[in-house]
């Protein structure tokens, strides 16, 4: 017995557990469904607790070098304390919501190329190693997303990469550690203009905040610089509006810019340009006309807990023997 006791402390003939998602599938807003499944091992064992996070990678810089860790930024309770006998099996059942600034993994059924999504298990064992498993979860677009997402495709841009950015941008309320950027290559009527164009979302339950980032090509006696636009759209606004017509207008207002204010980039917060631009349904005209030139990023914002959800701690051990499950999510 006492052998057995110490081959469990280090996890041997000790409790399983896998997580089955009913749809792996979801939505910023929207929930995602399982169940917890625990199998006994050869001797009693008490669970301490059992909970269920989001993890994802985010870009994090440090001085003047950026790496890429493993971020836990939203996490729930399954279940408390309880006593799993030897083999007995258990099946927990949760509804996790998924936060409305999750960011979007999967666009028109793929990947996007440097996004990375799971939900994470943690089983805590009383006297012994904790047990967890990872499973892959999707995050799709809103339709908000869509309509704007599909507005970059018909003006000619195409996808570049994705990826998250530990920071806080500059004046937009939120809630999570960090920010999506979408990067697209330059269409060819904006090519002389710019040479790549990032976008981000920061979604609430009321609409979203755009902001764009256009970065000037440099010429012989000039160097390159970015400009920044931020507009905010409410959901009801996604089946409205000719969205084509919107994208193009904020990019040649945002690039209208150069040559004038310059943004700031990334560091020390700066003014806004202007006041919030707010697009409202065909008919009724645009509303403030403006967009807010972002003076910068505050990237490196402390972790913690913020507006009700956990913010997380990097778990770099997150995706430890469980890289099988995501595929090409591993590192390049």
């Amino acid at each position: 017995m006492v052998f057995k006791k110490m081959l469990s402390a280090f996890g041997v003939g000790g409790p399983s557990v896998d997580t089955v998602l009913t749809n792996p599938n979801t939505r910023p807003g929207l929930a995602l469904d399982g169940h917890v499944n625990l199998v006994g091992g050869d001797a009693p064992a008490r669970i301490e607790h059992i909970s269920v996070g989001l993890v994802t990678r985010v870009e994090i810089e440090g001085g003047d070098s950026e790496y890429a860790g493993i971020m836990e930024f939203h996490r729930m309770p399954v279940s408390g304390a309880l006593e799993l006998a030897p083999k007995q099996q258990l099946a927990i059942p949760f509804q996790m919501p998924v936060p409305w600034e999750t960011p979007v993994t999967d666009v028109y059924g793929q990947r996007l190329h440097g996004m990375t999504m799971g939900l994470r298990t943690e089983v805590a064992v009383a006297r012994a190693v904790d047990k967890s498993d990872l499973d892959q979860v999707s995050v799709h677009p809103l339709p908000i997303h869509e309509r704007i997402l599909d507005a970059f495709q018909t003006l000619g841009f195409r996808f570049k990469h994705a990826d998250l950015e530990r920071g806080h941008v500059y004046g937009v309320p939120q809630t999570l550690p960090f920010y999506q950027e979408i990067e697209f290559f330059a269409a060819p009527q904006y090519a002389q203009t710019v040479n790549e164009v990032e976008l981000t979302f920061v979604t609430s339950q009321q609409g979203v905040e755009v902001i764009l980032e256009c970065d000037k090509r440099g010429g012989f006696f000039s160097a390159g610089q970015d400009v920044y636009g931020r507009y905010s759209i409410p959901h009801s606004d996604a089946a409205r509006t000719d969205w084509a017509q919107v994208v193009d207008g904020w990019l040649r207002e945002t690039t209208s810019r150069y040559g004038g204010l310059r943004a700031q980039g990334y560091g020390a917060p700066q003014g806004h340009y202007g006041a919030p631009g707010h697009y409202g349904a065909p008919g009724h005209g645009h509303h403030g006309g403006r967009g807010v030139g972002m003076g910068g990023v505050v990237a490196g914002a402390a972790l913690g807990v913020a507006g009700g959800l956990v913010a997380g701690e990097l778990i770099e051990d997150a995706f430890e023997g469980d890289e099988g499950d995501f595929g090409d999510f591993s590192d390049e």
